[in-house]
């Protein structure tokens, strides 16, 4: 039986490989132009309601539940192709795939991702995410909640977060201790609010993007610089 490497990379995807804002910022101005700033409002309405509901992101099934209200249910239908044939590879931060291939060579890495079963999985294999890491893909609805499963799948001495939400890197240090280095990416809306930044404690090795893991070494991962000490 062949050993398990001594160190997992967990890639998050939405605003620490891939900008999302942006995605979303394109959707908003698509529904806008389709059905006006009243309609584009109420989508997010229902893609707020439904999150709340589900724990997740979950953009077409809030296009379902909008091509219900709206006054144009053929119409609709093109919210749904204009995600599912959206350019995600456009939308790479940069260095992102770079660091996936620099990481790499220290250890196995892996998507660990929140979303839906449709568009989440399309997202990350349109943006070559999926190849870089050589398939290796966990989606769930709630990853922090799920890591016994992520050890089970992928078992190794120690692992590696990256992360553009604090919340979910705290979450986790609290349930693997010293097995886990939290690495922060500032990214995207939850990176830079400030509340955040005040409610959850600091990462082990924080970064303004996620290109540059790729002056980083193995070292680095498993005698972080920064210890950050989970909250009680």
């Amino acid at each position: 039986m062949s050993k398990p490497p001594s160190i997992v990379f967990l890639f998050d995807v939405d605003n620490t490989l891939l900008d999302n804002d942006r995605v979303r910022a394109d959707l908003d101005r698509h529904v806008a132009r389709l059905f006006g700033a009243d309609a584009a409002r109420n989508y997010w309405q229902i893609y707020e309601d439904l999150r709340g509901k589900l724990g997740y992101a979950d953009y077409l099934g809030a296009i379902q539940k909008f091509r219900l209200e709206c006054d144009d249910e053929v119409r609709a239908q093109d919210l749904a192709a204009f995600l599912l044939n959206y350019p995600f590879a456009e939308r790479l931060y940069p260095g992102a795939l770079e660091s996936i291939a620099q990481l790499s060579r220290f250890g196995e890495c892996v998507v660990l991702s929140d979303g839906d079963v449709v568009l989440q999985p399309r997202k990350i294999e349109a943006s070559g995410i999926g190849d870089a890491v050589a398939g290796r893909v966990l989606i769930y609805v709630h990853k922090e909640r799920m890591l016994d499963d992520v050890a089970r799948r992928f078992p190794a001495g120690h692992y590696v977060m990256v992360e553009d939400k604090l919340r979910v890197l705290d979450g986790m240090k609290r349930q693997w201790h010293e097995r886990l280095t939290t690495v922060f990416v500032r990214q995207g809306h939850y990176a830079n609010d400030p509340a955040a930044r005040k409610e959850y404690p600091p990462a082990q090795i924080e970064l303004g993007g996620v290109g540059e893991l790729c002056g980083l070494h193995a070292d680095a991962f498993l005698s972080p610089s920064q210890p950050a000490t989970a909250t009680e």
